[in-house]
C-alpha cells in the first residue's frame, strides 16, 4: 500500500534527536530559540514564537488581542475545525462564510458582506497551501468604510484600529504572495509543524508577528510566552541562568501549557536546512500529476500557482467532474483496492456535528459543498518515487473512469 502522507524521518533527524535527549535539555530551550530565529529570518517576519500546535497559536493570539464574548471572527466555512475550535474557546461567535469560485479559499466578497461592528478578527486559511486574497482582504480592513465600523475593546484592538488578519497558514510555509514568503503579508499568520505537514516537528506550530510597527513586537512575544507557560512570568532556560535569584517567578496569569520543547526544534532545525530540496520535490510531483491527467476530461486539476502566488504544494486536491459525493466515495473506495492511499481535505465545518448541533447548515454555503462532494487528495511527499507516482495517477484514471464512465 502506497500512504498518503507519513512523515520523512532519517538518520539525519534520528542523530540530532539524540543530541538532544543526552544534552541534559529537552523542553524549551536553546534549541526552539534557535528554531525562532531561522524561521524569521526565512518568513521575513518581525518575531516567531514556536508552539505545540498551530492551534495553540491561534488560540493565544485571538486571547492576547482582547477576543472574547459577543465578539464575532470571520472564517471560512471550508476548513478543518481548529480553525473554528479557537474561536468558540475565546467565547466569541465563528461567523462562516463561503468560498472563493476560482479556488478552495475564503471569498473576500463574502468577508464584505459579514463584517459588522463586532467583527475582531478575521481568519483566511490557505488550503492545500495555496495562499488567499491578502492584498485585497488587508485593502477591506484598511478601508475607511470597513474602518469605520470597528468597535476597539482592548489596548491592542485600539492600537491596531481596525479589524485584526490572522492567517492561518497551517499548510502554507514556503508559499509566496507577490514575491515575498507567505507568513510575512498579515498581521499574524500561524504555521502548523504536524506529521502530515511539509515540515514536521511531530506536533508543533509556530506564530509569525508582522504587525505594524506601533506594536512592540518583542513585548507581544513576550506576553505570548507568558501565555503558552501557564502564566508563569519566566521560562526554564530563563530560570536556569547563573544568578542566586533566577530561580524566583510570577504567575501573572491563569495561562496555557503549549511551549514546544527542544526535541521538536530538533527535528525542524533539520527539516527547514532542507526545506527547499523538499519543495523542490514536491513541484516535481506535482507537475507528474498534472502531466498525467492533462487529457482527462474528468479530473480537474487543483490551482497552485498564479500571477501573484505559488503555492507551498502541500496538498495536490482534484475534483472530479460533475461526481456526487457518493461518487466521489465510491471512486476513492477504488483507489485503495488498488493499494493507494487517499484522502478527502476537509468536511466543510456544518457537515461536523459541533457546528451543525449550533444551527450552522451546508446548504448556506452551496461553493463550499460543491468543490467538497467531488474533491479527493493525493500523495504528495518526499520520498515518493516516479514509480510510485505512476501506479498512483493509473489507479486514480482507473477509478474514476469506472465509476463515471
Amino acid at each position: 500500500m502506497i500512504p498518503f502522507s507519513p512523515p520523512r524521518m532519517d538518520q539525519q533527524i534520528v542523530e540530532e534527536v539524540g543530541k538532544v535527549l543526552l544534552s541534559g535539555w529537552i523542553t524549551t530551550g536553546p534549541r526552539t530559540k534557535e528554531f525562532e530565529k531561522r524561521l524569521a529570518s526565512y518568513i521575513g517576519c518581525r518575531k516567531v514564537i514556536c508552539l505545540n500546535s498551530a492551534t495553540a497559536g491561534m488560540e493565544l493570539v485571538l486571547r492576547w488581542f482582547g477576543v472574547k464574548e459577543g465578539d464575532e471572527v470571520i472564517i471560512p466555512a471550508y476548513t478543518y475545525c481548529s480553525t473554528a475550535n479557537v474561536v468558540m474557546h475565546c467565547g466569541a461567535t465563528p461567523v462562516m462564510v463561503d468560498i472563493d469560485e476560482k479556488d478552495f479559499n475564503i471569498s473576500v466578497a463574502n468577508i464584505k458582506k459579514a463584517i459588522t461592528s463586532k467583527t475582531k478578527a478575521i481568519i483566511p486559511v490557505d488550503i492545500s497551501g495555496f495562499p488567499c486574497d491578502y492584498e485585497e482582504i488587508n485593502e477591506l480592513v484598511a478601508s475607511k468604510e470597513i474602518k469605520s465600523l470597528f468597535s476597539p475593546h482592548s489596548d491592542e484592538q485600539a492600537t491596531l484600529g481596525r479589524i485584526l488578519v490572522m492567517a492561518d497558514a497551517a499548510h502554507s510555509i514556503g508559499a509566496s504572495y507577490q514575491g515575498k514568503i507567505n507568513g510575512s503579508v498579515t498581521d499574524v499568520a500561524v504555521f502548523s509543524f504536524h506529521a502530515v505537514k511539509n515540515l514536521t516537528t511531530a506536533e508543533g506550530g509556530a506564530v509569525c508577528l508582522n504587525l505594524p510597527e506601533r506594536f512592540d513586537v518583542d513585548e507581544v512575544y513576550r506576553l505570548l510566552n507568558v501565555k503558552s507557560l501557564h502564566g508563569q512570568s519566566k521560562d526554564a532556560l530563563a530560570k536556569a541562568k547563573a544568578g542566586g535569584g533566577n530561580w524566583r517567578y510570577d504567575v501573572v496569569e491563569p495561562g496555557y501549557k503549549c511551549n514546544m520543547m527542544d526535541i521538536q526544534a530538533a527535528i525542524g532545525l533539520v527539516e527547514l536546512g532542507r526545506y527547499e530540496s523538499n519543495l523542490n520535490r514536491r513541484r516535481e510531483i506535482f507537475a507528474i500529476y498534472n502531466q498525467a491527467f492533462e487529457n482527462e476530461d474528468l479530473i480537474i486539476q487543483p490551482t497552485f500557482k498564479s500571477d501573484k502566488k505559488e503555492s507551498s504544494y502541500h496538498l495536490y486536491m482534484i475534483r472530479v467532474k460533475n461526481a456526487t459525493e457518493a461518487q466521489r466515495d465510491e471512486i476513492i473506495n477504488r483507489i485503495f483496492e488498488q493499494q493507494v492511499s487517499v484522502n478527502v481535505h476537509f468536511q466543510p465545518l456544518p457537515l461536523l456535528t459541533a457546528y451543525k448541533s449550533r444551527g450552522f447548515k451546508m446548504a448556506d454555503y452551496p461553493m463550499a459543498f460543491s468543490k467538497y462532494q467531488n474533491e479527493i487528495t493525493l500523495p504528495v511527499y518526499f520520498n515518493l518515487t516516479d514509480d510510485n507516482l505512476n501506479t498512483i495517477t493509473n489507479a486514480v484514471i482507473n477509478a474514476v473512469n469506472s465509476v463515471m464512465c
